[in-house]
């Protein structure tokens, strides 16, 4: 018995040496994984090394902080533990992230702060980080050698909201060339914590439609990207401290009566429903769609990126009682409109899938006409709207 019990811990001790051994293994495999081609984010400040992306799509961050304690790369909702060498220098790595652009930050002993390496954007409701995957389909957004039009930024005074209000406003190339030509319009709309900087910046609009234009695939047109927040002016009352009632939503007046009067007045707009486009990204397809099909009068295209106006709810939508009945009459539905598009990443978190797909169950069952594009392994971001704007532009005013 004695010598078979030393056997069989001899076995039990090479046995746990061997895994040991092997998970050393395979976490110096892990490391030697990641390949060493990374190069700074397109999107970093200038001569700023950090942040880092490489083939793998994997983001390396890079920070001096001598005296913390506790440094984290947070993207793609995950905290990553950075390590600091002799010199203070804070460096750590995320998993491979999707293609296309993602906010970020850094979390310095609690605080989670903007990464000084990088450019900062408005979204998720500050300004902070935001970092470039390179896409394989990169080219349709790219800076090119290829006539270019102009945005500018639009100052008015608001007396729905009582403020002042700024909306980004993109002309074609060859607006300022010749003085007679007039273009139809596109209202394009960001989504939820977002500004109207979102697509001007982040969306690469101008950049999008410069080179479908260039490319003969788009009709050259006039794109406005307000905020989409605007609200009804608080009285003393709701002002006071700790009312908590939610500020009302005019929006749309904004829109009708204020900002497509201005657009039309101050550019060579053709200003008809049928070279009036409208369309938005989450929070603003939700919002276009109520607006258009309560002007129908005014639009004669709409584009619903990631977004419907059943959202939240993945049950079936009643034609009958959705939006006061709109969707009722299928055949009038059809005759309205010249595009009614709609588009969804494959990768979309609920309940995105499940919203748009029982908004696009009612328009079958009405017969409603309509353009549906997925947007191959993207999420609920800007790759996926930056290819969604592509689609539906050139399907514009044709």
């Amino acid at each position: 018995m004695k010598g078979i019990y030393q056997i069989n811990l001899k076995h039990i001790i090479i046995l746990i040496a061997a895994v040991i051994s092997s998970g050393y293994g395979f976490a110096q495999s892990s490391q030697a994984s990641v390949v060493e081609d990374f190069k700074p984010s397109v999107t970093n400040q200038p001569g700023k090394q950090f942040p880092q992306v490489n083939s793998q799509r994997i983001v390396r961050a890079g920070i001096a902080a001598p005296q913390a304690l506790k440094v984290q790369l947070d993207i793609g909702g995950k905290k990553y533990d950075m390590v600091k060498d002799d010199k203070g220098v804070w460096t750590g790595e995320s998993l491979p992230q999707d293609e296309g652009f993602h906010y970020y930050q850094l979390n310095i002993d609690g605080a989670s702060v903007p990464d000084p390496g990088s450019l900062t954007f408005y979204g998720a409701g500050r300004t902070g980080s935001g970092i470039e995957i390179p896409a394989y389909d990169r080219d349709f957004y790219a800076l090119k050698e290829v006539p270019h039009g102009l945005v500018s930024e639009n100052n008015y005074f608001s007396t729905l909201t009582n403020a002042w209000r700024r909306c980004f406003v993109y002309t074609p190339p060859g607006y300022f060339a010749e003085s007679k030509t007039r273009y139809p319009v596109l209202y394009l709309q960001h989504g939820s914590f977002e500004d109207e900087t979102g697509w001007a910046i982040q969306g690469k609009a101008n950049l999008i439609l410069d080179n479908l234009i260039a490319d003969k695939k788009a009709v050259p047109m006039i794109i406005v990207m307000d905020n989409g927040y605007a609200n009804k002016p608080t009285d003393n009352a709701s002002a006071a401290p700790g009312n908590n009632t939610r500020p009302v939503s005019i929006f749309d007046e904004v829109m009708i009566n204020e900002i497509i009067p201005m657009i039309d007045g101050k550019f060579r707009t053709v200003a008809n429903r049928q070279h009036r486009a409208i369309a938005g990204l989450s929070m603003g397809a939700n919002q276009t769609m109520r607006i258009v099909m309560n002007h129908l009068d005014k639009f004669s295209h709409y584009g619903g990126f990631s977004g419907t106006s059943n959202y939240p709810s993945e049950d079936a939508v009643d034609p009958t009682t959705f939006l006061e009945g709109k969707f009722k009459d299928g055949a009038m539905v059809n005759k309205k409109f010249r595009v009614f598009w709609l588009g969804l990443g494959t990768k979309e978190p609920k309940p995105f899938p499940g919203s748009v797909g029982a908004f696009r169950a009612m328009l079958d069952k009405q017969g409603i006409k309509h353009v549906y594009y997925q947007s191959p392994n993207t999420g609920h971001e800007w790759l996926t709207w930056r290819r969604d704007l592509q689609q539906y532009a050139a399907l514009l005013f044709k």
